[in-house]
This record gives structure tokens, sequence and C-alpha cells, in this order.
């Protein structure tokens, strides 16, 4: 019976230290009582498989801020103005549904098309050169493609009706 009581006011102790008001910020940290782990918080997800440095180094600080645990956390992703040449490795974050990789220097977009989830794209202001990829990707409702001046036009009969798309001015004409 004894033991029964040390982890019932264990935990009692635990869920009033965790739900307190302003204690949000317990959770980061590791709570042991008679020097007794009693909560250990989860380690944070690290970043792997990501050839692209400066890819890499946006994922991290993303995952950061919404203190993810896993890959499937990561839902929305901004990259814009970060340098990024390689999409490879993106993959592993399949559940992610808007994301912005403005200004960058991508090319390759084959990758993309293992990101079922994905709503949003915006890839203008880069090198793409074939938008293919990203047009036979289902789900996808919104893509801005402007800024890419060597992107070869796709013919209309290519691109899903329900897919908003944003073209260079050069596919306008």
């Amino acid at each position: 019976m004894k033991l029964f009581e040390t982890e019932l006011v264990r935990g009692l102790l635990f869920a009033l230290l965790v739900s307190g008001a302003g204690c949000a910020e317990l959770g980061r940290y590791d709570i042991t009582v008679n020097d007794v782990m009693v909560y250990e918080p989860a380690a944070p997800y690290r970043v792997g498989g990501i050839e692209d440095s400066a890819l890499a180094d946006c994922l991290t600080q993303s995952l950061l801020d919404i203190d993810a645990q896993a890959a499937t956390d990561l839902v929305a992703l901004n990259c814009s103005d970060a340098g990024i040449q390689s999409l490879a490795g993106l993959e592993q974050f399949s559940l992610i549904r808007s994301m912005k990789l403005s200004n960058n220097d991508i090319r390759n977009l084959l990758v993309l098309e293992r990101l079922t989830a994905l709503r949003q794209l915006w890839l203008d202001d880069n090198d793409v050169v074939d938008p293919i990829p990203v047009l036979r990707m289902t789900n996808l409702e919104e893509l801005y493609l402007a800024g890419n001046p060597r992107l070869q036009c796709p013919d209309p009969e290519d691109v899903p009706h329900h897919l908003s798309l944003n073209l260079p001015d050069h596919c306008l004409r």
C-alpha cells in the first residue's frame, strides 16, 4: 500500500505542477521527487537526411519553434530567402500542408510529389524550369511560380482545374 500511495502522490504533484497557471514551461524540465524522476520531457526531433545545409538549418529552427517530437508534427514551413538549392530529404516531412520556399535557388521539384498533404506551395523567385512534378500533385490547391524566368510554361491541359496557379510573366502572353 505504501508504494501505491507514493506513486499517487508523485502523479498528483506532477499534475498540479504542470497544470497550474503560469507553469506551462514546466513541460520543458525534468521533474524529480526525492531523487526519483517523475517526468522527463521528450527530446526534440532532430533533422537528418537533408542534403542542403540551408534547408536543414531552416527545418531545424522550424521544428524547435513548434517543439516538434516527430517529422509529422511539421505542417507549415517557411524557408523563404534561405539560399536553398536542393529539396532532397524533404519527403520525410509528409504532413506539410503549406510550404513557402520563395526567393531561393531551387530547380528540381521531383521530391515534392511525395508530399501528398501539401495544399499551398510558394516557389516564386527560384530557378524552377520544369513545373510538371508539382502539377501532378492532386491535392495541391495553390501554386506560386512567378519569378522563375526559365520556367517551361505548362500547357493549360496539364493544369488541374482546381489549382490556383500563379505563373511568371513570360507564360501569360
